[in-house]
């Protein structure tokens, strides 16, 4: 019987095996950034995962998988096969949308990427070096699929995170495990049969944008195996008439040019921005609005109506429906509501953890500014390039005071120190219940992966 190998002509030079032939021909380790990056990367997701682990989405992805293993599940004793383990880890990584994002997209890719490659990584005895290769590609991968056709995936309603995360796992697990070009080629077309997820979460605060991260880590292994094994996918499944951005971004004629452009000589990865706030990331820079004009002595109680510039882009999830985003449902919600998020920055003069429990948002004085919240459209907005933030406040007494921010803090044009992100580290560990003595440990670890042997996870088996 002879093995199909899907190797077009040389005449036919596909989009995945140029992507292909730069992932086996790059050496992201030589940038300066990338082990610091890489670094920052592993503590948050850590943390967050840490955060997250007793709440019930954690113990519900847990009690529904029966796969035992080697690999470690974040914050919990378990210990599981590789997709079970990346999948349990990318949904704790991603469940309080505290996690990080690329701003040219929006797209969290540090939530699929380091569950992946460190289930990866014990299942396969990978050193520091191998993880540190996975990570830096495919974080880069996912944040080079942003500029095929910007908007579009969410537009057509699903979750670039969702999309775009088992092509950036299987580049990822596929540069750590060193694949050849032929075995990323067909990784790549069996990588857009495995995407999926839509932004239905929007209508009722449902837990399947958590589903998304740890769907796509565990998709892109076993896109990676099934190539590793001889089994072959279509070779245009990025441009194909059928493809994936004809599926998820109703397009055949995205800029795959700059998805391409100087890969592996110049990486975007280390300007991925880390949160501040545990919500939607574009909701930020409002919240450092309402933060701002708190400390310039604006009573919550004496506003009469805010009225807030915005992207176009972003309205369909994070403004509408009005009146449910003034009065979210549930916790979850209300991490997608800008006029919640506005409400919290003036109130709690924060937007963590505590500001998205159940009880908090319930909180009457909450929803009351909420509601007096309302916008209007910038045609102007740089979105998504850019994440901007404006507040026109009408006080009770008719004087008007206006507060506007140009950047997202924690991105490219502000990114957090590392004072800031250890701070959060340690607060999410607090949230979590790690003990002091284990959480030292955890960081003194940390700091060595990279640069380290064979990768084990037990300190973080708490």
């Amino acid at each position: 019987m002879t093995t199909a190998v899907n190797t077009p002509p040389a005449q036919a030079l596909t989009v995945s095996r140029q992507l292909a032939r730069a992932i086996v021909d790059c050496h992201p380790e030589r940038d300066p950034r990338a082990l610091v990056t890489a670094r920052r990367l592993l503590m948050d997701v850590a943390g967050i995962c840490l955060a997250a682990r007793h709440e019930p989405y954690v113990k519900a992805a847990l009690a529904a998988v029966e796969q035992g293993g080697v690999c470690t599940v974040i914050g919990s004793p378990a210990r599981m096969g590789v997709e079970a383990a990346a999948f349990v880890n990318g949904i704790a990584a991603h469940g309080e949308d505290f996690d990080d994002t690329y701003e040219g997209g929006p797209v969290h890719a540090g939530v699929v990427i380091v569950p992946a490659l460190l289930a990866a990584a014990e299942r396969h005895a990978l050193d520091g070096a191998a993880l540190l290769r996975g990570i830096a590609v495919g974080v880069e991968v996912m944040c080079r699929l942003c500029a095929v056709a910007p908007m579009q995936v969410h537009k057509a309603g699903f979750h670039p995170t969702a999309i775009f995360g088992v092509v950036g796992a299987v580049a990822g697990i596929g540069a750590a495990l060193r694949l050849s070009e032929d075995e990323l080629v067909n990784a790549f077309g069996l990588s857009g049969s495995m995407a999926g997820g839509i932004i239905e979460y929007l209508a009722d605060g449902s837990w399947t944008k958590r589903l998304h991260p740890g769907w796509a880590a565990q998709s892109g292994y076993r896109a990676v195996r099934l190539a590793q094994a001889g089994f072959v996918g279509p070779a245009t499944v990025f441009e194909g008439t059928h493809g994936l951005f004809h599926g998820f971004a109703n397009t055949t004629s995205g800029d795959f040019p700059a998805m391409l452009k100087d890969f592996g000589k110049h990486w975007l990865w280390p300007a991925i921005a880390f949160k501040p706030y545990a919500c939607g990331t574009m909701a930020h820079p409002y919240i450092d609005c309402a933060r701002a004009l708190r400390r310039q002595g604006v009573d919550p109680a004496a506003i009469e109506r805010i009225e807030c510039e915005t992207a176009e882009g972003i309205v369909h999830r994070l403004w509408e429906p009005l009146a449910q985003k003034a009065s979210p449902p549930n916790a979850y919600a209300a991490k997608f509501s800008i006029p919640y998020a506005i409400a919290a920055g003036f109130v709690l003069d924060d937007a963590g953890l505590e500001a998205y429990t159940e009880t908090m948002v319930q909180r009457a004085d909450l929803r009351d500014l909420a509601a007096r919240v309302h916008y209007v459209v910038d045609l102007q907005n740089p979105y998504p390039r850019q994440f901007t933030g404006h507040l026109r406040v009408t006080l009770k007494d008719g004087s008007m005071i206006e507060q506007r921010q140009d950047h997202f803090k924690g991105g490219a044009d502000h990114p957090l120190s590392d004072s800031d992100l250890t701070h959060k580290f340690w607060a999410n560990l607090r949230y979590g219940g790690v003990s002091q003595q284990r959480g030292e440990a955890i960081q003194a670890w940390l700091d060595d992966l990279l640069t380290g042997g064979v990768v084990d996870l037990q300190l973080l088996r708490v």
